[in-house]
């Protein structure tokens, strides 16, 4: 039975596959009598000036279309699956996975957990090492799939097994090794469980991994994420105000030593450590090319540096005279940052009433506080006897996967009609917010 990853979906117009007739909804079988593991191995297989694919129609008849064309240039063809192969499932039990912690009832696709190099690659995933076969570190290095997210967590090795409940986590440093001697570059990650992975064993794990330096670019600190649904799990305790003082004075300690000896800080901690501990954000510089942005480090920095500088790019577009009345929902970490940055857009635009509001995430529970993580029924439901004015701004990290969906499946349409205002969805950059707010068109 041919997989299902294999099926065309779309032919990309005035391609080469549309002028030989390939059609959505056929499986290619082989390229060059090469059956086709991956993306990956179709990409590499279609270089040559020369190529035969081996079609299945949708009707069932085989055929083989023969193709002549430039070195390296595109077919045209668009599969079901961007992999062209099922994503690698996670065999770990890991005492801190989110997604054990979801509550039941959801989309099936949220219960899926991945642990896919490939993935890593494509999508910036992290992937933990542990669920690999030799045959799978070869395809990283035969297609050199760099960089790879690595989450370490701990290289404690015992600990490691422990937290990952998985008796092959203590080959970590051992694959990490025949990656970078392979050239493979790595950015890792750290999920901090208070009294199990900090103090002195994060201090480990900061050294043993710099030893993978410059192979190893970055690393992020970030603490453990914990939703009210966290029945029959592992305990875990919060980071408080506190205990995250304590690790930002660690993590500083390695910054300031690390950037005299590698000319690089290396580790970097997320924004939620700075915002728990009441403490003022990094400016955005220090955060260097900011390889773990995805991660939440630098974010909020970032975001706060390119509003100004909008500020300032548009300081002759800005509708001063104008009166008008918007809103923005941000989660309960960015808020005053967002209203801070809006009150200096009243600075200039006085007649302008932006109301910023905090959405507490009831859904998830008191911990979860990035915006990425609010659900539409929280909104509808703390915004429904609000002031709204004539837009509502959301950001763009709500959404699920190019969708207009949100994690509890409910769509900007349905929110737009639950409260009557228009929303606007604005890019996670700080031009593209300055320009939601005020109506502009954003300067390409």
């Amino acid at each position: 039975m041919e997989r299902k990853q294999n099926v065309i979906i779309k032919i990309e117009q005035d391609s080469i596959a549309q002028e030989l007739g390939i059609q959505a909804g056929d499986i290619l079988l082989a390229v060059n009598g090469q059956r086709v593991q991956d993306v990956f191995d179709y990409r590499y297989l279609i270089q040559e000036e020369y190529v035969e694919l081996t079609i299945r129609t949708i009707e069932g008849e085989e055929y083989i279309a023969e193709i002549e064309k430039e070195e390296s240039e595109d077919i045209g063809i668009i599969f079901e699956s961007g992999l062209m192969d099922n994503a690698k499932s996670c065999k770990n039990k890991c005492i801190f996975c989110f997604i054990d912690q979801l509550p039941k009832g959801m989309r099936e696709s949220l219960y899926f957990k991945d642990d896919d190099s490939r993935l890593s690659f494509l999508q910036g995933n992290y992937v933990t090492l542990t669920n690999m076969l030799e045959e799978d570190i070869n395809h990283i290095i035969f297609y050199h799939l760099s960089p790879i997210n690595v989450s370490v967590h701990t290289t404690d090795l015992e600990l490691r097994k422990k937290m990952l409940k998985n008796p092959n986590a203590d080959k970590v440093l051992d694959v990490m090794k025949k990656l970078a001697d392979a050239g493979i570059e790595m950015n890792l990650q750290v999920v901090l469980c208070r009294g199990i992975n900090d103090g002195a064993i994060l201090d480990k794990t900061i050294e043993d991994c710099v030893c993978f330096f410059p192979h190893a670019k970055s690393m992020s600190v970030v603490p453990i994420g914990l939703t009210k649904y966290r029945q029959n799990l592992y305990t875990m305790i919060p980071f408080d105000k506190q205990e995250s003082k304590k690790v930002i004075a660690q993590v500083e300690n390695w910054q300031k030593k690390l950037k005299q000896k590698l000319g690089t800080s290396f580790v970097f901690l997320s924004d939620e450590f700075y915002l728990k501990a009441g403490c003022d954000l990094p400016e955005d510089t220090f955060y260097e090319d900011f390889a773990q942005y995805e991660n939440g480090v630098g974010m909020l920095s970032l975001l706060k540096a390119e509003f100004e500088q909008a500020l300032q790019k548009y300081q002759y577009q800005l509708p001063k005279q104008k009166q008008n009345t918007i809103s923005i929902a941000t989660g309960e970490a960015a808020y005053d940052l967002i209203k801070k940055l809006c009150d200096k857009v009243i600075e200039y635009c006085p007649k302008w009433n932006i109301c910023v509001y905090k959405i507490h995430n009831d859904f998830f529970g008191d911990e979860i506080t990035v915006s990425g993580l609010l659900t539409g029924q929280d909104i509808i439901k703390q915004l429904e006897k609000k002031e709204l004015g004539s837009y509502l701004l959301l950001p763009e990290s709500l959404l699920r996967n190019d969708t207009t969906m949100l994690l509890d499946d409910i769509e900007i349409e349905d929110i737009e009609k639950a409260l009557n205002i228009v929303i606007k969805i604005t890019k996670n950059t700080g031009e593209a917010l300055l320009c939601n707010i005020l109506d502009l068109e954003e300067n390409k």
